[in-house]
């Protein structure tokens, strides 16, 4: 029976979740993306950005800041690993495209993530592993309407009842479990939405635009 796996990056490493139509379900963890993806799965989606600009802006990251708020992280680019540091990098975007068109701190601490799937993504693999975004995912899920902040205690409960209903009912466990792994809750949290995604998305946002590499940029919910 097919897997649907679901992948997020967190300090050491990634985490994966994986669901199948029997309703069987776990979780794994790794160092390196590459043995979660051997994992035998029909679909896959990952919350990391798929298909980079040269310069700009993603369309797909600017509609789905519209739909859920900050949450989407602007300004993932091919060449954000060549700078030295941030500053360097948003001296550079500020010279070249415009004030206010860095990075963040939070999409600048990812660019290695960012990276490690950009060396293995290519358009035919883009077929069965596509990028997603978890709050997307969850607005989508509760009836497209933005939860309470995840770092409060009602939207905590509100993801994990998302989650409990698409069949990850032994996540409350999990997050027990996960202690001395390094992995972070939200981390968790956020693989088994991307696993939801990977057996039940049939939309996105985005897909008009190809990067260099011939990756569409579009985020799946």
């Amino acid at each position: 029976m097919p897997n649907y796996l679901g992948l997020d990056g967190f300090r050491f490493g990634w985490v994966a979740a994986w669901i199948n139509d029997r309703g069987d379900h776990g979780f794994d963890y790794s160092p390196g993306l590459m043995r979660l993806l051997a994992m035998p799965h029909a679909r896959a989606m990952i919350d990391m950005p798929i298909g980079l600009k040269a310069s700009g802006y993603r369309t797909c990251d600017l509609r789905a800041r519209e739909l859920i708020g900050p949450a989407v992280f602007l300004g993932a680019r091919r060449d954000l690993w060549a700078f030295p540091d941030m500053a360097a990098a948003n001296r550079h975007y500020w010279e070249h495209e415009g004030k206010g068109r860095g990075v963040s701190a939070q999409l600048w601490n990812i660019r290695g993530k960012m990276r490690e799937v950009d060396d293995v993504m290519t358009p035919m693999r883009q077929a069965v592993i596509g990028e997603a975004h978890p709050e997307l995912i969850f607005w989508n899920l509760a009836g497209r309407v933005r939860l309470a902040k995840k770092t409060s205690a009602h939207g905590l409960q509100q993801r994990i009842a998302l989650l409990e209903q698409g069949g990850f009912t032994r996540l409350p466990k999990w997050l027990t479990q996960r202690h001395g792994t390094g992995i972070g809750r939200d981390d968790l949290i956020d693989a088994c939405a991307c696993a939801i995604a990977a057996r039940d998305s049939t939309q996105r946002v985005g897909g008009e635009e190809i990067d260099p590499r011939g990756l569409r940029m579009e985020i799946n919910f």
